[in-house]
């Protein structure tokens, strides 16, 4: 049963972020989405005032480092989520510090070019690059965790796969929390989850996906790794609520894994608000899942 700070969180979400139309134009969707996606600033600042924080912009690599005080050969490779057209390192903070805590890895949480002013591929050419700067700073791809939520566990399955077509080591794990993986929308979730979702509604992801994709076609399994052939890939945690019209972005990309005799394994959260892993510090089912995920890392990037 949901705890009565995740309802309250719905109450907040559908109040403030649940709207039909984001905007008049794809500008004006990224405008609003800019202001109301992420962790507000304080809140970031909290997160990480125990930790050791390095921001990077090198060679066309931007993100920043979180350290628990801790000297670590493991890292987490971290994605943010946004729509492809808000957030960054810092909004995304109360996972990546919570993550970074509850491991005692290193974290490096990547910012990508966004959408409408960098459409498909930049963000995917940018999570690849990070990738191998992790590994030229001299991380071995056995000691990375890549990680990601929303359009971010989306992009953790794009880079995965880009990282296979070009023969680049694959780290030890990946995780997906409520990953975007069809930016087609065909799932059946979408519609059987309207108005069981506090953060959304069905015609919003016609409204993201093309600020994304411009003309390139939802179905390039680079954009939606639904479409592709899931095999090779590192052993895989997905986490999503019951309640989201993403439920079976996470169901049939499990799926395809396990149909393609790769690891994976399917978490579902009953009735949580998309992303609840942000409110961590608020709702106790953040606090569990990312336990799970720290768990889940820890068996499989051993000391």
């Amino acid at each position: 049963m949901a705890s009565w700070q995740s309802k309250v969180v719905d109450f907040i979400s559908r109040k403030t972020i649940r709207t039909r139309k984001w905007g008049d134009n794809e500008f004006e969707t990224a405008k609003r989405a800019r202001k109301k996606f992420g962790s507000p600033k304080p809140l970031n600042w909290l997160h990480t005032r125990s930790l050791d924080l390095d921001v990077v912009d090198e060679n066309g690599v931007r993100g920043e480092w979180l350290e628990n005080g801790k000297p670590s050969d493991r890292v987490i490779f971290y994605i943010h989520g946004g729509g492809f057209v808000a957030c960054s390192a810092e909004t995304h903070r109360p996972i990546t510090a919570t993550l970074a805590k509850k491991t005692n890895f290193r974290v490096f949480s990547t910012d990508y070019r966004l959408a409408p002013e960098h459409r498909f591929p930049a963000a995917l050419d940018d999570c690849e690059k990070a990738y191998k700067w992790l590994l030229e700073q001299g991380v071995s791809a056995s000691k990375i965790a890549i990680a990601g939520d929303s359009a971010g566990g989306g992009l953790v399955l794009s880079t995965l796969l880009r990282l296979r077509e070009n023969g680049i080591e694959m780290p030890s794990c990946g995780v997906c929390l409520s990953p975007l993986t069809d930016l087609k929308g065909t799932g059946k979730s979408r519609f059987e989850n309207e108005g069981k979702d506090m953060m959304f509604f069905p015609e919003n992801i016609d409204e993201f996906a093309p600020i994304y994709l411009e003309d390139e076609s939802p179905e390039n399994p680079f954009c939606s790794p639904i479409y592709a052939e899931l095999n090779n890939l590192p052993p895989m945690l997905f986490q999503v609520s019951s309640s989201e019209l993403l439920l079976d972005d996470s169901k049939r990309t499990h799926e395809n894994i396990l149909e393609n005799k790769g690891k994976s394994k399917l978490t579902i959260y009953e009735n949580l608000t998309h992303d609840w892993h942000m409110m961590k510090g608020f709702m106790p089912e953040a606090n569990e899942a990312l336990n799970e995920i720290a768990n889940f890392m820890k068996k499989h990037i051993p000391n």
